[in-house]
């Protein structure tokens, strides 16, 4: 294919048993090592911001203008302590619920990354087994061949649902299963890796930036700005679908500049891509038998299941809620189908998927362990930036500075103007969505600051709201402490300065759209 001309010479070299030609210069780390350099430069600047506090109201909320610095409360061996134990407590810190305090030991919440570490390996292990039958190879090698004339359409159709599953459910982890799915099939299609990269990544980041009724983070914070979850959605639909559309036209635009240029891929292609492309036109050439056809019903089934499981339909659907006659408390009438399940459930899912394609392909006991193994070796990496990008934010919180960081955001809104305002907000949320990856965690912080200033800059709380989701949600295209991200793209074989060249043109445009939009909104209130 045409496309695999654009192999460097190094990687032919290397290709063809020679030695590469050292490079001379500086090259650009790998994932892994971005985030240990993020996790010092952070623990450096703890030092330099002072340790801060707001006063709590009995949910844990922050009450406004209540913000007093304190004394740091960790002394230099601490710290040092708490430097070295980052993985860890990113992999399955605690947070003490009376301190606050993140430890890898005593009594309190989950706060490390674990559930998502497992998932990862799980996935690992579930793709491998089904690679392993060739099920997967044929069926790609067909559908690559079906779809030559317009392949574009692949990446159309996967991103506007990935995005719609952002939007109404905070669609983001569960997207790591897919790139093991979709890397053959795009490098097949004659695209490269970071379309693949873009594809999943800037497709369920711009749904959960756009988000519309996402109960995580749109229902969290308008629950905080004492505003209902419909209250402006009109603004927010209209803002997802041309947010969504442009982040499209983006990555088509880049995907089908490869196609026809393959020198201009901002990754390249690896020697193990031209074989993975072989081996898939080869594979087209061949016909499915009774147990691939099972295997890859089983997988699409699995991936289903993954998808129906988590969505919340109950909040989704506004399920009818009876009351209990003697406690008064809510009961939610959750039908059997409404599962709720999270990583827990969906790592026992993948687990035991592989198993049951091991079954039904007729592996023996030792490739079926053997299969497992290896998967769980190929997604190590993945899994260990997840835990890495989560000891990041461990040390911001036991150093008490992410309160401080809220106290000058709280400082640069007041006495603004409706436009201003509204501008500010989403300036100073997509700083702090670098320090809190969580969307509801963010909103649970900020919201409540917000909310009441908005009041006097005439501002109403559905657009505050909406100008939060959209200026946190365009940092996570980028930022280091998520998951999504560093995993996405470790999967992907994409270095971490590839990633920001490719996504930083398509940030400033949908951060001008969005700030317009939120002007003409302000504006017009």
């Amino acid at each position: 294919m045409e496309g695999r001309d654009a192999v460097s010479d190094e990687q032919a070299a290397t290709a063809a048993g020679a030695e590469p030609e050292q490079k001379k210069g500086f090259e650009f780390p790998g994932t892994m090592t971005v985030l240990v350099l993020v996790t010092f430069i952070v623990w450096v600047a703890a030092f330099l911001i002072p340790s801060g506090t707001y006063q709590h109201d009995d949910s844990g909320v922050p009450v406004p203008g209540s913000y007093q610095q304190v004394d740091s409360p960790q002394d230099v061996g601490e710290r040092v302590g708490d430097f070295f134990l980052a993985p860890v407590n990113g992999l399955y810190g605690l947070q003490d619920p009376e301190t606050g305090f993140v430890r890898p030991f005593g009594v309190g919440s989950l706060f490390g990354a674990v559930g998502v570490f497992a998932f990862v390996l799980a996935i690992g292990a579930f793709m491998t087994m089904v690679l392993a039958t060739g099920a997967l190879d044929v069926a790609i090698g067909k559908l690559a061949y079906a779809v030559r004339g317009r392949p574009w359409l692949v990446i159309v159709a996967v991103m506007a649902l990935f995005s719609l599953l952002g939007t109404t459910m905070g669609w983001a982890d569960e997207t790591l299963g897919f790139y093991a799915l979709l890397i053959p099939l795009l490098l097949a299609l004659g695209y490269d890796r970071m379309a693949v990269a873009g594809m999943i990544i800037a497709s369920t980041t711009v749904g959960a930036m756009a988000s519309t009724v996402n109960p995580f983070s749109i229902g969290v914070a308008s629950e905080f700005a004492d505003a209902g979850i419909g209250d402006g959605i009109g603004l927010r639909w209209i803002g997802w679908a041309v947010l969504t559309a442009i982040t499209i036209a983006y990555v088509v635009r880049y995907a089908e500049r490869v196609k026809a240029q393959p020198d201009s891929s901002l990754v390249g292609f690896l020697p193990e891509d031209e074989e993975l492309v072989k081996k898939e036109e080869a594979a087209s050439r061949l016909t499915l038998t009774g147990r691939q056809k099972l295997i890859l019903g089983i997988t699409a089934f699995t991936f289903a299941l993954l998808v129906f499981s988590v969505i919340p339909w109950d909040s989704i659907i506004n399920l009818s809620v009876e009351v209990d006659p003697y406690t008064h408390e809510p009961l939610p009438n959750d039908p059997w189908w409404n599962l709720g399940w999270w990583f827990p459930e969906l790592i026992a899912l993948f687990l035991v998927a592989s198993v049951v394609v091991g079954l039904v392909a007729g592996f023996s006991e030792k490739q079926i362990t053997g299969n497992i193994a290896r998967g769980f070796g190929d997604f190590i990496g993945a899994g260990v930036a997840v835990v890495l990008a989560r000891g990041v934010t461990v040390i911001l919180n036991n150093t008490q500075t992410i309160d401080t960081i809220l106290s000058w955001m709280e400082s640069a809104v007041s006495d603004a103007s409706s436009v201003a305002f509204i501008g500010l907000v989403f300036v100073i949320n997509t700083g702090i969505a670098f320090i809190i990856p969580s969307s509801s965690g963010h909103a649970t912080l900020a919201m409540p600051l917000l909310a009441p200033l908005g009041d006097f800059a005439d501002v109403s709380r559905p657009l505050v709201v909406t100008g939060w989701s959209w200026g946190a949600g365009i940092a996570r295209f980028v930022t280091p402490t998520s998951a999504v991200v560093m995993a996405g793209i470790a999967l992907a074989g994409v270095r971490y300065d590839r990633w920001i060249r490719f996504i930083l043109p398509l940030m400033v445009i949908l951060a001008v759209v969005s700030v317009v939009m939120l002007g003409i909104a302000a504006a017009l209130e």
